[in-house]
């Protein structure tokens, strides 16, 4: 485990409690007196308060402010205090349970451990969804999809899957797939024998073989050509390949990360990439917010490439003035972290030895001139507007093609999700207004007719097995949660009543509710608190 827990002394039984437990899950602890000042740079990775949880505690700023580490409040109240949020990651009521504490205690170390392995900065919820998500899905050799703009921070996201990996002790390898031609990167991965082609003048190891026992990070990969997702495919399944040339199939064992700023499932739709291997890929994956997203994490980000680019050059900054922060946390950064990055770096370097201020900012920056442009072009095999190939489709019509793209995948999937139920799915509308099984023959009406009555109609729908009575609502409250929507509703509502279904389904595991809905225990945790549903 990494990182020390530091306890606070407030309440001594229950930091003892809570020492117990942190050592029992493999964590260094460490019990600190209200007192007492926190030293920078040691192994701190968590603070938990017993008692004084609120923003005047010295200990919390101390952590916040100087360490840098989440600061966690236990004992005090009923966990809905209103405490300052850029103190305090979580509020837990008196009645919390040890385990509880330790749970999202140790999602929280680890997400330390990978900023400081990785350079990931954020504390925006969005960002503490992906660091939880890396730290879930890091352990398993499962393929691992990650989608995001250029420049949010892929590659830094696949490095943080491998550093917390039982791999992490062997190679990492990341290619760029797009900066490859299509006969330079079969050999490049899958590497070629002697007199394959010419130039091949002696035997070579392709990148897979490099990585044996490691990971490979294919960025891009919606840039790969066809003929190579054949051979992709290939190594996912059977994990083996064939050199260039070669005719001894050679056995690897590397865990395949990718990422891709497309949308893959358009590049499906269209033809560009292989069904079977998006579905090969994208097993496990993440996705990237963009800046504009997570405003809240541009002051750390700016700090953070501050000291890191001051160290490298050698030079002292000034700092930044609060107006011409706000003019950074403003701005769209169509360019994302890259850009960000590169913009710090050239006010470091070019400091005019005083704090930066609105003037100083470029224009385009201060103008709020990065709004997001059209979708630009999906790249096309071939395409190009020199030669032969077809010119590329103006942005206008692009865009309306790929709005069309959408809606074709969108009714495709609906379509598979009705053939799926036609065979056994009854549909009742309202109080008993509209009843019909689907596929039973006769005049049953259609999942779209019944469908497009309830919706124009403003009532609510609910679905239900064969073999039960005309009063569904009533009879899947007895058998199994169901969560039906009414007019009124607001999706808080709706959000709600799936927790709380998700949490009887699993008789109060919070673990597997959370798997169920598909979000991180720790956001479970949180709306559990937020909709008053502990009991």
């Amino acid at each position: 485990m990494s990182g020390t827990v530091l306890i606070s002394t407030h309440d001594l039984p229950l930091a003892g409690r809570l020492r117990s437990g942190f050592e029992d899950a493999g964590y260094e602890t460490d019990l600190v007196t209200p007192e007492e000042r926190l030293k920078p740079g040691g192994p701190a990775a968590l603070l938990v308060l017993t008692g004084n949880a609120d923003e005047t505690s010295p200990l919390a700023r101390q952590a916040a402010e100087v360490l840098h580490i989440p600061v966690f409040g236990v004992g005090e109240g009923d966990g809905h205090s209103a405490v300052r949020p850029e103190l305090f990651e979580e509020v837990f009521p008196s009645t919390a349970s040890v385990d509880d504490v330790v749970l999202v205690g140790s999602r929280a170390v680890e997400r330390m451990h990978l900023r400081s392995v990785t350079g990931i900065v954020g504390r925006t919820d969005a960002m503490r969804e992906v660091l939880e998500r890396i730290v879930q899905i890091a352990p398993v050799g499962s393929t691992v999809l990650v989608t995001g703009e250029s420049g949010t921070g892929k590659e830094l996201v696949a490095r943080g899957i491998h550093a917390l990996s039982p791999r992490r002790h062997r190679p990492f390898i990341a290619v760029n797939v797009a900066a490859l031609s299509e006969t330079l990167l079969e050999s490049e991965l899958f590497g070629h024998e002697k007199g394959a082609f010419t130039g091949a003048i002696d035997a070579r190891k392709g990148l897979f073989e490099l990585a044996d026992g490691g990971t490979i990070f294919l960025d891009e990969i919606g840039e790969m050509p066809l003929a190579t997702q054949t051979k992709l495919l290939r190594v996912l399944e059977q994990r083996e390949f064939h050199r260039v040339g070669g005719e001894q199939p050679i056995r690897v064992d590397v865990r395949i990360v990718t990422a891709t700023n497309q949308d893959l499932r358009q590049l499906v739709a269209i033809g560009e990439f292989r069904r079977d291997l998006y579905f090969r890929l994208n097993v496990l994956s993440i996705q990237l917010p963009p800046l504009r997203e997570r405003r809240a994490d541009i002051p750390l980000l700016v700090e953070s490439f501050v000291r890191e680019v001051s160290d490298r050059n050698d030079r002292d900054f000034p700092g930044i003035s609060p107006e011409a922060m706000e003019l950074l946390v403003d701005y769209s950064w169509p360019g994302n972290i890259r850009e960000l990055r590169n913009l710090v770096e050239s006010m470091v370097v070019l400091a005019p030895g005083r704090a930066i201020r609105p003037e100083d900012i470029p224009a385009e920056v201060r103008q709020g001139r990065g709004a997001a442009l059209l979708p630009a072009p999906i790249p096309r095999a071939g395409g190009g507007s020199d030669g032969g190939g077809a010119e590329r489709l103006r942005p206008e019509l692009e865009f309306v093609f790929r709005t069309l793209v959408d809606l074709r995948v969108d009714v495709d999937d609906l379509r598979r999700e009705f053939e799926a139920y036609r065979s056994g799915l009854d549909f009742a509308i309202g109080d008993g207004a509209v009843v019909g099984r689907v596929g039973s023959g006769g005049g049953a009406p259609t999942p779209g007719e019944i469908v497009h009555e309830a919706l124009d109609g403003g009532i609510e729908i609910a679905a239900y097995s064969p073999g039960r009575t005309q009063e569904p609502e009533e009879e899947e409250v007895a058998d199994e949660p169901v969560v039906v929507f009414r007019p009124g509703m607001t999706m808080e509502d709706m959000e709600r009543e799936a927790i709380a279904a998700a949490l009887d389904e699993v008789r109060g595991n919070r673990r597997k509710a959370a798997e169920m809905l598909g979000i991180g225990e720790r956001t479970l945790y949180r709306k559990i608190s937020k909709y008053g549903l502990e009991a």
